[in-house]
């Protein structure tokens, strides 16, 4: 146990070893391979502010993959900070240029982050994944819904930059809101984050790929239907706080062919939402879950 007064370093918390980068490289970065380069950080502000300055200067090329240990001023969607501890969970964000891809379908990446990620941390932790529209990991802690991961899509240079945030080990006097969770909480078999990091960036790989071959297609690919089986958002009743103050409260139904959710209203309307927070709610008057 390390003593009150001892300096701090990387191996302090010994629950929460500081990532191989060199196992990282030689079991990602393969011949052929989407990803290309591979970097670990011991502490910076946002994975995706500096990778998307470096891609905008021509610095980064598709498959640059940027990992941290700790965040510090971490951006989740509507600017929301996101904040963990040092090594307490998987902070990094990727490059990817789907220039052949037609720019309206790019919408479409993030949304198949979320589905990587979940599958690929479902696999390697154990436990059940689910995605909230858009882009939030939710987990299961002592029967209800927690948020434990998050993604976050921005368009710079030639491509488009794409940041994760997941609460790995964090424990319960941690965690930054009542509604947040993490992998150990919800039970998870593995907490290793080397093992969790290639797990979700294979499957990011093989996603990526399927999409890519598909031009784009997020039917032809599957990436549509697996995105709507594990969605926990469908078949519940959601309010959309929209842009600019408004709210719109329905069923959501579906996730159309360009990735918005599809809310059926009181009026009968189908209504599709490209943008906003949703709320899960119970029941159509319920409160919140």
């Amino acid at each position: 146990m390390t003593p009150p007064d001892a300096p701090h370093n990387r191996w302090s918390d010994l629950d929460r070893p500081p990532l191989n980068v060199t196992a990282l490289r030689r079991g990602l970065l393969r011949p052929g391979a989407l990803w290309t380069s591979l970097e670990v950080v011991e502490s910076t502000g946002s994975t995706n502010t500096d990778l998307a300055e470096r891609a905008s200067t021509g610095a980064a090329g598709e498959g640059t993959v940027l990992i941290a240990e700790e965040q510090t001023a971490g951006r989740g969607r509507l600017e929301r900070s996101w904040t963990a501890p040092p090594r307490s969970g998987l902070f990094l964000s990727v490059y990817l240029e789907p220039g052949d891809i037609p720019v309206e379908r790019w919408g479409w990446v993030p949304l198949l982050a979320g589905v990587a990620a979940a599958t690929g941390l479902a696999k390697s932790a154990g436990v059940d994944m689910s995605l909230k529209w858009p882009n939030d990991l939710l987990v299961s802690v002592d029967g209800g819904e927690r948020k434990t991961g998050g993604i976050l899509g921005e368009f710079a240079g030639d491509g488009i930059v794409v940041g994760m945030g997941v609460n790995v080990s964090l424990r319960a006097d941690e965690l930054p809101a009542p509604t947040a969770g993490s992998l150990a909480l919800a039970g998870a078999v593995s907490t290793d984050r080397e093992t969790l990091l290639r797990a979700v960036l294979r499957s990011l790989e093989h996603w990526y790929g399927a999409w890519r071959d598909a031009d784009g297609d997020a039917a032809a690919s599957g990436l549509q239907a697996a995105y709507a089986a594990g969605c926990a958002t469908l078949d519940r009743s959601v309010r959309a706080e929209l842009p600019g103050g408004n709210a719109l409260v329905g069923e959501a139904v579906a996730i159309d062919g360009d990735g918005r959710l599809v809310l059926s209203t009181e009026n009968g309307l189908q209504q599709p939402v490209s943008a906003g927070d949703i709320v899960h709610l119970r029941g159509v008057a319920g409160g919140l879950t």
